[in-house]
């Protein structure tokens, strides 16, 4: 895998999880650990697409 398919796979993961804290936050039945464990996986996923990223 090239580090640009990689670094797309990274930002699709971002996005998925963007979605699904989203839904989470909306949905009364989820706990804040479980959103913040959510938030905290969207963070290593974006400072990872930072990292490897090329700079512009």
């Amino acid at each position: 895998m090239s580090l640009s398919s990689h670094v797309e796979e990274l930002k699709k993961k971002h996005a998925n999880l963007s979605a699904a804290v989203d839904e989470a936050q909306r949905s009364p039945g989820v706990s804040s650990s479980e959103i913040t464990a959510l938030k905290k996986q969207k963070l290593r996923l974006k400072e990872e697409i930072t990292r490897l990223a090329p700079a512009h």
